[in-house]
């Protein structure tokens, strides 16, 4: 997140900085993980067995690659020009596409919980190019309008860590709609009714202060064990979505549409070649 910010903010329009980002992708593509995809902290560490063990850590003793981690490396790099024939890419595709659920979902290890997982996702195929009429593409995007709630809003309870089956319900948050409206428009869903009622339901609920009041948990600590509430989420997401909905709206790009190199800017190996992969 901190390079994507990075490379919006424009740092490759000079010199300075553009070996420290070659560094950084580098060490980005080392930490993928044979499975194709990338966890929070180390590679490979996916042995769940150990999980069991008395004293685990929470039941979460390890760092599996995630679907919302993967997709947000392959947003990362497809920013820097690569494309879904980078080897990289498309084993982090492939993973994506092994890990989806029977609904169309992705899990959310990071924020809670389906409705964050698909949100990253969509991103990361939007910014790749992929094809987004392709059928697991749709089929996500159909089951996060099937998830809107009779208010126009979307919202997952940490319930659903438990129990799968209550996967993207939940009353209405601020951010959890945002995560849904963004991941609804990457697919090109703009004029829909589930965009429409998910942009009304924000304005709706926009306080005197200007932003968005959020009770409940998004920010997921350990699945299943504790949850975080990160006032930053119910205002800057919030603002993010309504942000593009506007852009699209008057026939501009999606805001990272607008970091899409055309050809990769270090060379297709240099990621590969220096971790000895």
């Amino acid at each position: 997140m901190v390079l994507m910010a990075m490379l919006r903010a424009g740092v490759l329009n000079g010199d300075k900085y553009k070996e420290k980002i070659k560094r950084a992708v580098n060490w980005i593509i080392g930490m993928q993980s044979s499975d194709g995809g990338w966890g929070g902290f180390d590679i490979d560490n996916n042995n769940l067995y150990l999980n069991n063990i008395p004293f685990a850590d929470h039941g979460a003793l390890l760092d599996p690659s995630t679907s919302d981690l993967t997709a947000r490396c392959i947003e990362f790099l497809s920013m820097l020009g690569y494309r879904r024939d980078f080897p990289p890419i498309a084993r982090a595709l492939n993973f994506l596409q092994k890990n989806q659920e029977e609904t169309g979902a992705w899990y959310g290890r990071w924020g809670v919980n389906y409705i964050y997982g698909t949100w990253s996702v969509m991103m990361g195929l939007r910014q790749v190019g992929e094809d987004m009429s392709l059928p697991y593409v749709r089929k996500a995007i159909k089951w996060l309008k099937s998830c809107q709630n009779k208010d126009g809003g979307w919202g997952e309870a940490c319930d659903s860590y438990n129990a799968p089956c209550l996967a993207g319900k939940g009353d209405s948050t601020a951010s959890q709609t945002a995560w849904a409206l963004l991941g609804v428009m990457a697919a090109g869903e703009l004029k829909s009714s589930a965009v429409q009622k998910g942009v009304n339901y924000l304005l709706s609920t926009q306080n005197a202060q200007g932003g968005w009041d959020e009770k409940f948990f998004t920010g997921t600590g350990f699945p299943r064990v504790f949850y975080l509430r990160y006032h930053g989420y119910s205002q800057y997401f919030p603002l993010w979505a309504l942000g593009v909905y506007q852009r699209l709206s008057q026939g501009q790009i999606m805001c990272q549409d607008e970091i899409r190199l055309k050809k990769p800017i270090y060379g297709q190996t240099m990621g590969p070649e220096v971790c000895g992969r």
